[in-house]
């Protein structure tokens, strides 16, 4: 039996400080290099682990990280506690309604984007020396795991790349997003069933359809009753006047609790319990974005961090680096994820433009591929090898997205923000006092310049999106958009509120004062890259600064035309210089 010590707490205590210090640290810096925390994280276990640390200074080392199982079990608690609860926040950002609102595509691209990895990864996998087996005569189930691995995208990781070039609150952004949830959804149940399967050994088929029974039917229960119930709670611990967002947070985490442990008791993994939890919370229209930002904050500053720094203290990555295995997941997993969502946009209606950036966006597998490589470890079915092998894939799938995704934006037609609006399309001073009195004020000034459409049609459409994601931003800002089918091209109108609107759920919390109105065409693209523009204009301090200070239209549509006309010179030089270069 072992007993935790002075010793062991003081131990614990100085591997939290290195580690959570180190990682973060590193991954402020690798943020401002638009890379992903995650590979910070990573490598700073990578340099405390045996890889570096251990070779280099194996007297440090030990006295760092002893090999005394309670020490260890110590750091390990505290990493998959991160992980359980990164499954939980990976949850709330699945918005399982919006996406079942927008099955027809989503729903395409999402399955495309299944079948295709799934195929393409389990041939490769069984084609692979047997050397890599963990377990000789399970390489059904060793490609199952692989295919699995390799088909689950990271939603997180695109949807925070999406965050960073403006197009999260995009028709596109949304459509991408919803079909990630999708892709979420369908990936985690079939890893969790195999992996099931697998850890019962060999599984009677009476035990097999029992726990496959299960898992759908709890998973059917989570997504329609579940939900309902969890909005309930939400909404009674509101009307009781529970201290927010504490009350909220306990019940959110107790829900993934709960929910981790019927699974855990089905014969599956716990963590789709939390996963299922998550999207539950995530669908209570009453939890406020704010809400969602603290769970979110809470969960990648602190856990998170010790997770995946704890990674890199379990294995030698350079002992069993092997560059076969690593090119072969990196090549097939972005491949074949590229080609499944290139696949599923062609059978949609969509334009031959998005199908770049649509297929791209499903690229990574960050996270979710590495937490699911280290169940697979952690039960015997792949190798430390192979684990590593995820582990250079995903990372290398999320480096490459960011720069990957802006250059497939970039490609698009250039368009210029003053092409679809005017200064009879402004309103100074809105009389709303509310999100939805301030979308009919500006779709009645829409309804006039447009003149093919009735505000009350405009109003609705307006709203219809709004519920299904909120066009809510930091610094006071809004940009609530639609689609019409008889318009031939895109209008802009601009509201300003000087008092500020409270209940437009911004995720800083803040009063939304700047409110612009996007209509457009089906399909149009000129769309995705008018809110690309009016989110990085307005992100400068000094604009909106202006703006809330102007005194009338002339004044807010004069620093509306300096601004919105030097980017467009800008872009158009930098393009042209491009183009001189020979470069695209």
């Amino acid at each position: 039996m072992h007993f935790i010590n002075e010793q062991n707490i003081l131990v614990f205590l100085v591997q939290i400080l290195l580690l959570l210090g180190l990682a973060r640290g590193l991954g402020e810096i690798f943020r401002r290099w638009k890379q992903p925390a995650i590979t910070a994280e990573i490598l700073v276990g990578i340099i405390l682990g045996p890889t570096i640390l251990g070779r280099l200074w194996p007297w440090l080392y030990q006295t760092i990280f002893p090999p005394d199982p309670s020490q260890q079990d110590m750091l390990a608690t505290v990493g998959w506690i991160g992980v359980l609860f990164l499954l939980l926040e990976t949850g709330l950002e699945v918005d399982f309604s919006a996406a079942w609102r927008q099955r027809g595509d989503a729903l395409k691209i999402a399955l495309a984007d299944i079948v295709v990895p799934l195929a393409i990864a389990f041939t490769g996998s069984m084609l692979l020396p047997n050397r890599y087996l963990a377990q000789p005569g399970h390489e059904v189930a060793f490609s199952l795991f692989m295919a699995t691995v390799m088909a689950i995208s990271a939603m997180p990781v695109a949807a925070r790349t999406l965050y960073d070039l403006n197009l999260s609150k995009t028709d596109l952004g949304f459509l991408i997003l919803s079909a990630m949830s999708v892709n979420d959804i369908i990936g985690w149940l079939l890893f969790t069933l195999v992996l099931g399967f697998f850890t019962q050994g060999n599984p009677e088929i009476g035990r097999i359809l029992i726990i496959f029974a299960g898992t759908i039917g709890f998973a059917v229960f989570c997504l329609t009753i579940g939900r309902r119930l969890a909005n309930a709670a939400v909404l009674e611990l509101r009307r009781r006047e529970m201290p927010q967002p504490g009350a909220t947070l306990t019940f959110i985490v107790l829900l993934g609790v709960l929910c981790g442990a019927i699974t855990q008791w089905l014969g599956i993994h716990a963590l789709f319990g939390f996963f299922l939890a998550g999207i539950m919370a995530g669908e209570a229209k009453e939890l406020s974005e704010r809400t969602r930002q603290i769970v979110s904050q809470m969960v990648y500053a602190v856990f998170v961090p010790l997770f995946f720094a704890g990674i890199g203290l379990k294995i030698d990555f350079a002992a069993h680096f092997d560059w076969l295995l690593v090119l072969f997941v990196a090549v097939v997993g972005i491949g074949s994820r590229y080609l499944g969502a290139w696949l599923g946009v062609m059978l949609t209606e969509l334009p031959r433009s998005n199908r770049a950036t649509i297929a791209v966006a499903h690229t990574p597998g960050g996270a979710m591929e590495i937490i699911v490589g280290l169940l697979a470890l952690e039960y015997g079915l792949i190798t430390q090898a192979v684990f590593v092998a995820i582990v250079f894939g995903a990372l290398l799938s999320s480096i490459i997205l960011g720069p990957w995704l802006s250059y497939s934006i970039s490609r698009r037609r250039e368009v210029g923000i003053l092409e679809y609006f005017s200064k009879t399309s402004i309103q100074a001073d809105l009389k709303a006092t509310t999100r939805d009195q301030a979308i009919h004020e500006l779709s009645e000034l829409a309804a006039v310049q447009e003149r093919v459409h009735e505000a009350q049609d405009i109003y609705a459409a307006v709203m219809a999106r709004e519920s299904e994601m909120g066009t809510a931003l930091e610094g006071g800002l809004a940009i609530p958009h639609a689609r019409f089918q008889r318009m031939l091209r895109p209008i802009i109108v601009f509201g300003r509120s000087r008092t500020g609107i409270e209940d437009w759920d911004s995720p800083d919390g803040q009063h939304t004062h700047l409110v612009f109105l996007v209509l457009a065409p089906p399909y149009s693209d000129a769309q995705v890259q008018i809110l690309g523009h009016l989110v990085r204009t307005m992100q400068e301090p000094d604009i909106r600064e202006q703006l809330l200070e102007a005194q009338n239209a002339d004044a807010i549509w004069s620093i509306f035309s300096q601004a919105f006309a030097s980017k467009h010179v800008v872009r158009t030089a930098r393009k042209h210089r491009r183009q001189r270069a020979g470069t695209p």
